[in-house]
C-alpha cells in the first residue's frame, strides 16, 4: 500500500497538483469536516466511474485505525488504478498538523479554544 504523509500532501496541495483527494468516510462525517479541497462520493463505485485510472487519487478517513480509506484504496487499486495512495493520519492528524479543514464542526480560528474543536484521534 502506497502511503503518503501530510507533509507531501500539504505540498501538494498547496501547490495546485491535480491530486484526486477523497474522503472515505460518510456524507455526513464529510459535511461535518473534510480536507479543503477534498472530493466525496455516495459509494466507491462511483468514484471509479467519475476519476480516470491514470488520476493520482489519495485516499483518507478520520485516523490510523480508520478502515475506510484502507477499503477504498483497495477497490481502486482492484478496477485499475494506478496512482493511489492513503493518507493513514486523516483528519486527526491535518488537524494535529494546524493545518486547515473546512466544514459544519469547523471553527474560525478567532473563535477555536483548546476545547472548542473536537478531538478526532479515536474517530473512526
Amino acid at each position: 500500500m502506497n502511503i503518503m504523509k501530510h507533509e507531501e500532501l500539504k505540498v501538494k496541495l498547496d501547490r495546485g497538483d491535480d491530486v484526486k483527494l477523497i474522503m472515505a468516510l460518510d456524507r455526513r462525517a464529510y459535511e461535518n469536516m473534510h480536507i479543503p479541497g477534498s472530493l466525496h462520493f455516495a459509494n466507491m463505485l462511483e468514484a471509479v466511474n467519475s476519476l480516470h485510472p491514470d488520476d493520482e487519487v489519495v485516499v483518507y478517513c478520520s485516523n490510523p485505525a480508520c478502515a475506510a480509506s484502507v477499503n477504498a484504496y483497495r477497490i481502486l487499486v482492484s478496477y485499475g488504478f494506478r496512482r493511489v495512495y492513503r493518507y493513514a493520519g486523516g483528519l486527526a492528524e491535518w488537524q494535529e498538523a494546524g493545518y486547515p479543514l473546512e466544514g459544519l464542526m469547523v471553527q474560525p480560528p478567532e473563535l477555536r479554544s483548546d476545547f472548542a474543536a473536537p478531538s478526532l484521534a479515536m474517530a473512526a
